[in-house]
């Protein structure tokens, strides 16, 4: 079995010219798969990047320069199979990379012909992905997704790779954000609703949020987040509920305007969910609210200090357990879950944030004459 771990998979003179990356959803894991592509671009400047991606993630990856999506109707996926063998009956690949655990991905991968078919190792494999691959990534354990996603780089002897997206935002997703945030008063997004319905807190917690960032630090607070029936519902009842009235635009734009409006952000409160690593692709500091899942291993990936983490308390209430005696990937999705996360906990992390935005910006202004010594 030594094929299963050749690392780097290509010699310099031999590097693939055609590669194809397979990852449908979600939005958050397609964010993670950009420094990804944006390393394979640095490092090899020549090669030919595909990626097979879902239709609604597409709309947000095609953002990212150089790159070919191929998008699938994951609602009729039957068909898109179909439609997609013809589309990949003539291409030709040097590589694929495999990289989603998920039997429909590896249906997909089938129609892929590629000599390297890289994926995750036996133990990440899940839904048999070992199967649809003849090259794995290298073994690792309890490490954040997009971690993960970086040992397909390693397995390519791609080594120095820290996470990069720099994507260009189109001039009416820049003026949608100028619309909104027209000054530089301080602004809190609130994106309350994650896919996952029982991810959500509740509209009390987050109204007491937005009322303490608009009475302690005058800030503009933002609502934001898709049109669904969910989405809508949750900002009725935050606007119910909030004093301070914050800024409603629930289901007003695109994802690229809600990808300029993140950059345009002081700080964004939000459940595990795809804002919350949208947020993280243009700096903007994240406090994510997580009890269901495990921050270290799904949390904006450069605020995980930010998070209010309840995870541990979830373990032990819900599964009568230690966090680490879970599985790495175990979600524990239960009725109440998110009450374990006090407004108090998300204030005193607002607070914490804005005193060091407070100090840091005194810090960086020039001495006043009266003061020098």
């Amino acid at each position: 079995m030594r094929w299963l771990h050749q690392v780097p998979l290509f010699a310099p003179a031999d590097r693939p010219r055609d590669i194809c990356i397979l990852r449908l959803s979600a939005i958050g894991d397609t964010c993670h798969i950009v420094p990804v592509i944006r390393a394979l671009q640095s490092a090899w400047p020549d090669c030919r990047i595909t990626w097979i991606i879902g239709r609604a993630e597409s709309k947000l990856m095609s953002l990212v320069p150089g790159v070919e999506l191929l998008s699938v109707d994951k609602r009729r996926f039957v068909a898109e199979l179909v439609r997609l063998r013809r589309v990949l009956a003539a291409r030709r690949f040097d590589l694929l990379l495999h990289m989603q655990s998920s039997a429909r991905a590896s249906l997909l991968s089938t129609l892929v012909r590629a000599p390297i078919k890289l994926g995750f190792d036996r133990a990440r494999a899940g839904d048999l992905q070992w199967l649809f691959t003849n090259r794995r990534i290298a073994p690792r354990r309890r490490e954040h997704v997009l971690d993960s996603f970086m040992g397909f780089l390693d397995a390519l002897g791609i080594t120095e790779h820290p996470p990069v997206w720099n994507l260009p935002l189109p001039p009416d997703a820049l003026a949608y954000a100028r619309a909104v945030i027209p000054d530089p008063r301080p602004t809190l997004v609130v994106s309350a609703c994650s896919s996952h319905s029982l991810r959500n807190w509740h509209p009390r917690g987050y109204a007491e949020v937005c009322d303490h960032a608009a009475r302690r630090w005058n800030m503009r607070v933002v609502l934001c987040g898709g049109p669904s029936t969910i989405e809508r519902r949750m900002g009725d009842d935050i606007l119910a509920h909030a004093v301070s009235k914050p800024v409603d635009q629930i289901g007003r734009d695109t994802l690229a305007q809600m990808l300029a409006l993140l950059g345009a952000a002081t700080v964004l409160v939000s459940p595990d969910s795809g804002p919350a690593h949208m947020a993280g692709m243009v700096g903007t500091p994240v406090i994510g609210l997580y009890a269901p899942t495990n921050p270290a291993r799904s949390g904006p990936y450069f605020s995980r200090q930010r998070c209010v983490d309840r995870f541990p308390e979830a373990a032990r209430e819900f599964m009568g357990r230690e966090p680490d005696q879970l599985p790495w990937n175990v979600k524990i999705e239960k009725p109440g879950v998110m009450d374990l996360i006090e407004p108090s906990a998300v204030i005193e992390r607002l607070d914490r944030l804005m005193n060091e935005r407070e100090a840091a910006e005194q810090a960086s202004s020039p001495t006043p004459p009266q003061m020098r010594a």
